[in-house]
Parts: structure tokens; C-alpha cells; sequence
């Protein structure tokens, strides 16, 4: 083995081989002795690195060499199951896992992932898939690895990256009311409500996937008026109490809404009270607690069958390719702020939660949204009328199509 340095250490030990190079060791705070992963050219190497460890126990950096050989995927698959997700975040997450960051760290050990290997990884998966993938995919990892910091498996986050983690997406397009009537009357009188609900109520579809007829309590009118167009109806409220959104496998997870704000009233304008009254009456489950939206056989819609009808409709009226359903809430919103809705206004409606604090003492109750409701719906009154002064709809563009 060799002889032991001369002259006693006031922390750790050093030794030399036959070979001439040098080991160090040391007895880490649980009793058990620590070797220097690798051997040292020369005794003053050793030294340092005995009084760099010495430097951390007294900082109380110090961390257990082994404790970051834990395997990559092994750990992360742990923390996504114990984070309690929504199933749609689980999905999202494993998916983002599967796909871009599993292939490239799956088989390394914590400890093993390093700063330049993070930032070599990134500009990697930028060349291959789109910035906001990768943007959600670093933040992942990220979180992970701030976890295993945490747990004290690693001694720092290796994503340091500024900035890495934030979306640059685009701006989304927004639909004219005349292009909502004609995408509504070209989904075919079955669906007409849900491209409504989106646009004029700010409704998720996992929300509209789960509205049941005791969640649409409708206000009693004369018969000879249920049916007329042409008069000022009193606003219809909405009870969102529940989602059931559609995971990839096909699967419906039903329970709350995206947030705690989810849970809310909609008052939608009443120019929609036809429209719900209508859908009620012709498409609509008859039970009492029957969904609102079934297909033609009776069962819950699927995101698939939807989603070509969606496709064919917003081919057939014109809207860009990029426009999304989910884009008809942002077309909704905006139009209840030129309305005179305030930010908050539109966070009630839409069902959106924030932490700033600024906005925890702004209110928009019930008379309020109302009130965001009437203005929406004399804006939407109006466009209409002006565009059937100058000629036709665009729903009526459809119908002739």
C-alpha cells in the first residue's frame, strides 16, 4: 500500500502507493470513511482536496458522494406520481418525458448530469421540435432536478440557463362575430352551441364535456316568445361545477375544473337563450341530470369525431389553419374587454386563477358579470344588425354555400 503521510492531520488522511501516487480519505459526519474517487500526481493535490471537503462539512455543504446514484428515470417517474396530478398534467408530463427528455438522460445517474450537458441537450431538441416543446420540456426537467436538489441527492441545480423555461408562444387569432355565426351554423345544428358556449361563455370543452341540464336552470317565458329572435332576453346562467377531459387514450377523467376559480356561474348574453333553449329541446340527454352534448347514438362526444367536424367547418368558412376551438374562448374574451369588462371580469368568466395580489381585492360578483353579460350581448346584437344593413351574414353565407 505505501506509508502513511509523516506527522499527524488535523482532518482526514493521506497516503502513498508504490506507484508514487497519492490517496486521501476521511470520516464523513455518520462515521463511515470516505476514499477520494481517484488518486492524486502529488500529495499537495491531496491536500487540497481533503480541505475542499473540510471547507464544505464546515459550511454544511457537504453531501453524501453516493447519494446522487440514483437513476434519472427511475427518479423522475417517482416524483410525477407523488405530485398528485390532474390526469391531463400527468399525461402532458410523461409524454414530455417519454419523448424528450427519457432519451437522453434516462440512463444516466443524477449526479451525472452536468450544466454543459443541459445546455448541449437543449440546443439539441431546438434543431428537432418546436421552442414552446422544448420550453415546457426544460421546465420539467428543471423542476425535477430542483427536487433531487432539495432531497440533497444533488448539491445544484445543473438547469441554469436563464430564461430557458419561458414561452415565447405567438398570438392567438381572433374570430370576427360574423365568422363565429358562420363556423356555428357550418358544425350543423347538433354543435352550433358548443362553438356559442366557447366563444360567447368562455367555456374549456372538457367543461362543456360534462354540462348536464341541471346545470343550465332557464328563466320561464311566455311560449309565444321562446322561440322569437328578435326581442331582449334575460341573460342565461351556467353552473360549472365539473370537467371531464379526454385524455389521449380515448379515456374520459371526470372530477373539478382546471382550477379552483373553475368552479363558477356563467351568465351568458341573452341572444343565447334561443340557441339553449333550442339544444335542450332537440339534442340534449332527456333525463333530468343528462349531458347537454351527445352525438347522434347518445353517447358523450369524442375529441376526435369533433375534431373533424371542427376541421371541416373551419375550412368551410374560411377561418385560418391555426385557429383552434380553444381559440374561440380568447375571441370571447376579448370581446367582453371591448364590452368594458375588466381584467378581472374576465378572469371570473373564464374561469382563471392568479396570484398577483393587486387583483385578490378586485370583485366582479354576480350582478356584475350580468351586467359584462348585457354589454356583450347589445355588442354581438349590434355587429349582427350591421352586417345584415349591408348585406349578408356570414351565417347566411354558409347556408347558401
Amino acid at each position: 500500500m505505501g506509508k502513511a503521510n509523516s506527522g499527524k492531520r488535523r482532518f482526514g488522511s493521506i497516503r502513498q502507493y508504490r506507484s508514487g501516487r497519492w490517496t486521501a480519505s476521511y470520516v464523513d459526519p455518520t462515521g463511515l470513511r470516505r476514499y477520494a474517487p481517484e488518486t492524486f500526481a502529488t500529495k499537495t493535490d491531496a491536500e487540497v482536496w481533503l480541505s475542499q471537503v473540510e471547507a464544505d462539512l464546515t459550511r454544511g455543504d457537504w453531501t453524501d458522494p453516493d447519494a446522487g446514484a440514483v437513476n434519472f428515470e427511475d427518479y423522475a417517474l417517482s416524483w410525477i406520481k407523488e405530485r398528485g396530478l390532474a390526469p391531463t398534467s400527468e399525461e402532458l408530463y410523461r409524454r414530455l418525458l417519454r419523448l424528450h427528455i427519457l432519451p437522453t438522460y434516462g440512463r444516466m445517474d443524477l449526479d451525472e448530469i452536468t450544466s454543459a450537458a443541459v445546455r448541449a441537450w437543449r440546443a439539441e431538441r431546438l434543431e428537432a421540435t418546436g421552442a414552446t416543446t422544448v420550453a415546457k420540456s426544460y421546465r420539467l426537467l428543471k423542476a425535477i432536478l430542483e427536487t433531487a436538489t432539495d432531497d440533497e441527492l444533488i448539491r445544484r441545480n445543473p438547469c441554469r440557463i436563464k430564461g430557458a423555461g419561458k414561452e415565447e408562444a405567438e398570438e392567438r387569432p381572433i374570430a370576427t362575430v360574423a365568422q363565429v355565426d358562420a363556423v356555428a351554423e357550418a358544425m350543423g345544428p347538433r354543435w352550433r352551441l358548443m362553438v356559442y358556449l366557447a366563444a360567447y361563455g368562455s367555456l374549456r370543452p372538457e367543461e362543456q364535456a360534462e354540462l348536464r341540464r341541471s346545470d343550465v336552470p332557464l328563466p320561464d317565458e311566455p311560449e309565444e316568445t321562446k322561440r322569437r329572435r328578435d326581442v331582449p332576453r334575460e341573460p342565461v346562467l351556467l353552473r360549472i361545477t365539473r370537467a371531464s377531459p379526454e385524455l389521449t387514450t380515448g379515456q374520459r377523467v371526470t372530477g373539478d375544473p382546471k382550477s379552483r376559480a373553475g368552479k363558477r356561474v356563467v351568465v351568458l348574453p341573452g341572444f343565447l337563450s334561443v340557441d339553449v333553449r333550442r339544444h335542450l329541446d332537440w339534442f340534449a340527454a332527456k333525463e333530468p341530470e343528462g349531458l347537454l352534448f351527445i352525438g347522434e347514438r347518445g353517447a358523450p362526444f369524442r375529441r376526435s369525431t369533433f375534431g373533424r367536424k371542427w376541421r371541416k367547418a373551419r375550412a368551410k368558412v374560411g377561418l385560418p389553419e391555426n385557429f383552434r376551438f380553444y381559440d374561440l374562448r380568447h375571441t370571447g374574451n376579448t370581446l367582453v374587454t371591448q364590452s368594458g369588462g375588466t381584467l378581472k371580469d374576465v378572469m371570473v368568466r373564464a374561469g382563471q386563477s392568479s396570484e398577483k395580489a393587486a387583483l385578490i381585492y378586485q370583485h366582479s360578483p354576480l350582478e356584475r358579470q350580468k351586467e359584462v353579460a348585457a354589454g356583450l350581448d347589445a355588442r354581438v346584437r349590434a355587429t349582427r344588425q350591421a352586417a345584415a344593413d349591408g348585406g349578408p351574414s356570414g351565417a347566411e353565407v354558409v347556408r347558401l354555400a
